[in-house]
Formats: structure tokens, C-alpha cells, sequence
């Protein structure tokens, strides 16, 4: 396996958890990206406060950990413009279709043991492991 982290993985997965705990904890809402930004636009001021600060938490945190960790490695992207924007389309739909997003689902709908979460987190799963398969060995790439 290429560039196995565990630590770092463990590290960002308590963060993560944390995060959706405190929200939950504080708020009563559940972290899911999908529904914070989605119903930022109609929310009232102190509802819009706490999602513009999430979200700004999202964006600020990639920078703080350059700052800290001296820098982020390289990403190269193989795909085609076309495909990363039909990638992203099928994902703003499914997330539309399901009710919400892996990270409302898969963790904080998963660790509340909700069915309907349960069952939205296994089809996200299958139905990535499908289009890696699909794209890897059937079409190509």
C-alpha cells in the first residue's frame, strides 16, 4: 500500500468525530456538509453564524495544517476536466437523492446506528467501489 499514514489517519478521524460530536453536543445538529451549506441560504442569524463558521472551519483547515506541518504534498489529477465535473454532478445528485452526505450519514448517522443512515453509507460505499471497478478495469484508466 502507497503512502499508508495510520497515525495521521487516526489523528484526522478523532478531529473528525470530535467535530461532529461538539456540533451535536452544542447545536443538536448533525454534521452533514451537505445539509449545513445547503440550508445556509435560509437560515436565520444565529443558525447562519454556527454554518459559516463550519464552513469556514472547512476551508481555513488545510491552510493551518500547511502552516503546522510545513507545507501539503502535491496532488496530480489523471482525470479529465469533463469527468471530475460529471464526478462531482453525480455527487450533488446521489447527496440530493439520499438525503445527505457521507459525512452526515456515514458519520454521524452510522454512530447514532440510524437504519436509513446505515443503508445510504452502504450504497455511497458499494456504489464507489463499483465506479473504481468500472473505471479501472472495465473502461480503462
Amino acid at each position: 500500500m502507497e503512502n499508508f499514514t495510520p497515525v495521521s489517519a487516526l489523528i484526522g478521524g478523532l478531529l473528525i468525530g470530535t467535530a461532529a460530536f461538539l456540533l451535536w453536543l452544542m447545536n443538536g445538529r448533525i454534521a452533514g456538509i451537505s445539509g449545513i451549506m445547503g440550508n445556509l441560504p435560509q437560515a436565520a442569524g444565529g443558525d447562519r453564524a454556527w454554518r459559516l463558521a463550519f464552513l469556514g472551519g472547512l476551508i481555513a483547515a488545510p491552510f493551518l495544517y500547511a502552516l503546522t506541518a510545513g507545507g501539503i504534498a502535491p496532488a496530480s489529477l489523471t482525470a479529465s476536466p469533463v469527468l471530475l465535473v460529471a464526478g462531482g454532478l453525480l455527487v450533488g445528485f446521489g447527496t440530493r437523492l439520499a438525503g445527505g452526505c457521507t459525512s452526515g450519514h456515514g458519520v454521524c448517522g452510522v454512530a447514532r446506528l440510524s437504519k436509513r443512515s446505515l443503508a445510504a453509507t452502504a450504497t455511497f460505499m458499494a456504489g464507489g467501489m463499483l465506479s473504481v471497478f468500472l473505471l479501472r478495469h472495465v473502461v480503462g484508466g
